[in-house]
């Protein structure tokens, strides 16, 4: 599969962008509550576009459920907060008196300071291990896509900060604040030490404002730069100084507010903020107090705070090209129930989830999977096994494997290539076309080859997709035409055609043969006797060969 292969299939499935249908989306497509049950194709559209990937069992409970009780479940995020990452390093190359040194293998290090180069470089990829790790593990809700959501709207780079405790810290606040309220994440986000240390937060002074923060705020943040908003420098300017006062402790990694490094004179703004005077205060809770004046002052531009991070969202759940008829039937709509509902995350994400615009068909098919999207998926929906907690080291071992994998294609976790995030989110006019180049797809293709295959070895363990089980799970596995659309409908999210079914079926499963008894009776043997290896080979060959063939078309890409 190359480059041009690959966009000849993607243009083809890529509906929404085509003139022959901005008609029928006009008239039929908007924020409508889809009426009805969900099917299995409408099941998996749901669950691939909310969570990583979608198994099998997840699209046989959610298949038959009312839409609203399905996005209702899959809105209901936990509201515990996951365990902690641990140590799975050894003490090797650690300064003397790090006090790393004293945290114990299986116990976690976010509450232990440490300052060495050595330990914090091991507790960055420990940090990266765990977050792919909660990803693979998701419960049946969109908590973790979201939390992926606000690490590339709120980036924090873990190369910047150097703390992976500040990572940590950031990325517990994404995932609690996953379907929150917006307009407190925006004064959360503000002081957390993360971004204090990101953006230079923790340097603004009044004798040396520091207009990192106070630009990216506005610029990227709130209000973006697609709605051209006319806000000034010297607006940025001003919210520099109004930030002012913020310390970080490197020490003891305590955030402290200095009144005597803030700027206590009143902070004039532009006629696009209507001349807003914020008032100069002083004493221990100015900047907090300025702060929120801040905050709603930005917010008075309901239009265009709402407006783009709705886009925002639309583009992280539906599709990236947002036409004319989508902007009036959809992101306008839903731009004002943002306002309307207080800045309430929720209730705009299930709007738009419940909506006939979501489950167009026209609006199916047509992403193309980030690299974390076809990793996690991929190890989601084959249930490739992993050691577990108690095997920590292995477990992370594992992990870190796949993070890896998914950096080479250009998504890093806890590493974005900077504060804009990663360019297929924003970059007009390519957009997810972005993750496909000629680099990363020989690496996806790498990827799916050796997990179908050989598997990835590491302490005597391996990951490896297991096709004879995952088979197993389909209720009518021995006929070979109802097993190849089975396995369809799970892994593939555009249809192919007949006769491709055919050549795959008489290629593959029937190993050049013409009767479909001859897949039928070998899948009846080994069922028969499963531990008989006469029995299991033929079985386990073809099967793999199978998903071999169709994870390698262009197909399998499209989410």
């Amino acid at each position: 599969m190359d480059r041009r292969e690959f966009f000849s299939l993607k243009r083809k499935a890529n509906a929404p962008s085509s003139k022959n249908y901005a008609g029928l989306r006009q008239i039929y497509s908007g924020l409508t509550p889809q009426a009805g049950t969900l099917t299995a194709q409408q099941a998996a559209h749901l669950l691939k576009r909310t969570m990583f990937g979608a198994t099998k069992a997840d699209i046989d409970y959610f298949t038959g459920k009312t839409v609203v009780a399905a996005v209702n479940e899959l809105l209901n995020v936990p509201t515990s907060l996951p365990a902690p990452p641990v140590k799975n390093y050894d003490n090797t190359d650690i300064e003397a008196g790090d006090p790393d040194l004293t945290v114990a293998q299986g116990s976690t290090w976010v509450n232990t300071v440490s300052k060495g180069v050595v330990s914090n470089f091991q507790r960055g990829k420990s940090m990266k291990c765990w977050w792919l790790g909660q990803m693979i593990n998701q419960d049946r809700s969109v908590r973790e896509k979201m939390t992926l959501f606000w690490a590339n709207h709120w980036t924090a780079e873990i190369n910047v900060i150097e703390r992976p405790t500040f990572a940590y810290s950031y990325s517990q606040l994404l995932r609690g604040s996953a379907l929150g309220n917006f307009k407190k994440m925006v004064k959360d986000v503000t002081l957390n030490i993360a971004m204090l240390r990101y953006l230079n937060g923790y340097l603004n002074s009044k004798n040396a404002p520091d207009e990192n923060y106070a630009r990216e705020l506005q610029e990227l943040f709130t209000l973006g730069k697609e709605n051209t908003p006319n806000y000034t420098e010297d607006d940025v300017k001003a919210a520099a100084r109004l930030l002012t006062g913020y310390k970080i402790d490197m020490d003891t990694e305590i955030i402290s507010f200095k009144p005597e490094d803030h700027d206590t004179t009143s902070k004039t703004f532009s006629s696009f903020y209507n001349g807003t005077v914020i008032a100069g205060r002083s004493g221990a809770t100015a900047g907090d107090a300025e702060i929120d004046d801040l905050i709603n002052m930005i917010f008075s531009k309901t239009t265009e705070v709402s407006e783009f991070i709705v886009k925002k969202f639309y583009r992280w759940f539906v599709y990236y090209t947002i036409e004319p008829d989508t902007y009036t039937k959809v992101i306008k709509p839903l731009a004002q129930l943002f306002v309307n509902s207080n800045w309430e995350i929720k209730p705009v994400i299930s709007a738009l989830l419940n909506s006939e615009h979501f489950f167009d068909p026209l609006s199916q098919g047509c992403l193309i999977k980030s690299p974390l999207d076809m990793i996690v998926g991929m190890a989601r929906e084959f249930n490739i096994k992993f050691p577990d907690a108690t095997d920590y080291v292995n477990q992370y071992n594992m992990w870190d494997y796949l993070q890896d994998q998914s950096a080479k294609m250009q998504q890093d976790i806890c590493d974005p290539p900077n504060v804009a995030g990663w360019p297929s989110y924003y970059q007009i006019p390519m957009f997810y076309e972005t993750w496909i180049n000629h680099d990363t797809i020989p690496r996806r293709e790498k990827l799916i080859d050796q997990l179908i295959m050989t598997g990835y070895m590491r302490n005597n363990l391996s990951l490896i997709i297991d096709p004879v089980k995952f088979t197993e799970q389909f209720p009518n596995a021995g006929e070979p035409n109802q097993l190849i659309s089975d396995v369809l409908d799970v892994l593939y999210r555009v249809p192919i055609s007949v006769a491709s079914k055919a050549t795959i079926k008489q290629q593959i499963l029937l190993t050049g043969q013409t009767d479909d008894t001859y897949w039928t009776n070998a899948w009846t043997i080994y069922q028969q006797n499963p531990t008989n290896p006469t029995a299991y080979n033929p079985v386990f060959t073809r099967l793999q060969t199978f998903y071999k063939y169709l994870m390698n078309l262009a197909e399998y890409q499209l989410a």
